[in-house]
């Protein structure tokens, strides 16, 4: 039997959780992928796996066994790239994923200059927020808290959360001054789950944090659709400041009690904590970073800017 095979096999049935997911996404037949574990255990002489009609466990024995696994795989493909000369020249292909319109904003330019730059590198840019180990991808721009995790983090800059509306409907309802005004105005939430009914908020010159209640009139699933519907006057809408960048310059769009946002988010570009870095990952990494933080740092000076012009 191929040993390595029977690790790697194993591995995505812990991942997965089931057989039948491993198998679905391995387009391994359920049959052949149960038989290739059983080899396994018996080569071992040892029970690896507890099977239910609900559930998969792992005994003690396979719990030991999984970790040294995904250390004798992870060297090898270490190993593996080596040789092919990944560590020395920067070449292969490169996963990135980013949110949707900040990835079309920010990074495809990065990117492009990237490809420029290296050439003999293939970079996909997607738009899924994923699982970087499970769905292999590369590295990942993430906006907001991480969580903890074995992920190596890159600080790139910070986003401001900000409250905006149309002049129009400025003018016929009133310039807010405290959170409390927004009562008396209709509101453009965006939310996939269910319909927003406040927003959070810091209490002025404070770090202590409030929520508001609001109006809803719309609620979207997208914060373009939402700064469209602010744009044609429908209510306040309350998004990252990069998505609704383009309409405050362009004045189809006015911050609203900046002194009131909550704290700004923060930016990373992520990857996975393994031992020595592929060069094609370095060289992104190296590349996309410092052009990130510049690219960050004029818009948080814009944003300054309008802050300032708000009051």
């Amino acid at each position: 039997m191929d040993r390595f095979e029977a690790m790697s096999l194993l591995l995505r049935v812990v991942e997965k959780g089931s057989f039948s997911a491993a198998g679905r996404d391995l387009r391994i037949p359920l049959p052949t992928l149960s038989r290739k574990i059983s080899d396994l255990e018996t080569l071992l002489g040892a029970k690896l796996l507890i099977r239910t009609t609900r559930r998969l466990s792992l005994t003690d024995a396979g719990i030991a066994y999984v970790a040294a696994a995904k250390r004798i795989l992870d060297q090898l493909e270490d190993a593996e790239r080596a040789a092919a000369g990944e560590f020395v020249t920067p070449k292969g292909e490169l996963v990135l994923t980013a949110p949707i319109l900040f990835g079309r904003l920010h990074v495809l330019p990065v990117v492009t200059d990237f490809l420029a730059a290296f050439p003999s590198i293939r970079l996909i840019l997607s738009d899924r927020n994923v699982d970087l180990i499970d769905d292999h991808v590369d590295m990942a721009v993430r906006i907001g808290a991480l969580p903890d995790s074995s992920m190596v983090a890159t600080a790139i800059g910070s986003m401001r959360t900000i409250m905006c509306a149309s002049p129009r409907l400025l003018a016929s309802h009133g310039l807010p001054k405290t959170p409390e005004d927004l009562a008396r105005l209709p509101c453009v939430t965006f939310d996939m789950q269910a319909p927003s009914t406040s927003w959070p908020m810091r209490h002025s010159g404070s770090s202590a944090n409030m929520d508001v209640p609001i109006r809803p009139r719309l609620s979207v699933t997208t914060a373009e659709t939402a700064v469209a519907a602010a744009e044609a006057g429908v209510g306040v809408t309350r998004v990252l400041h990069y998505q609704a960048a383009d309409a405050i310059a362009r004045g189809a769009l006015r911050i609203i009690l900046p002194e009131y946002e909550s704290e700004p988010l923060p930016i990373h570009l992520l990857h996975a904590s393994r031992g020595l870095m592929p060069l094609k990952m370095r060289s992104f990494l190296d590349f996309a970073a410092p052009r990130l933080r510049a690219e960050l740092a004029s818009l948080a000076d814009r944003s300054l800017q309008n802050a300032r012009e708000a009051r």
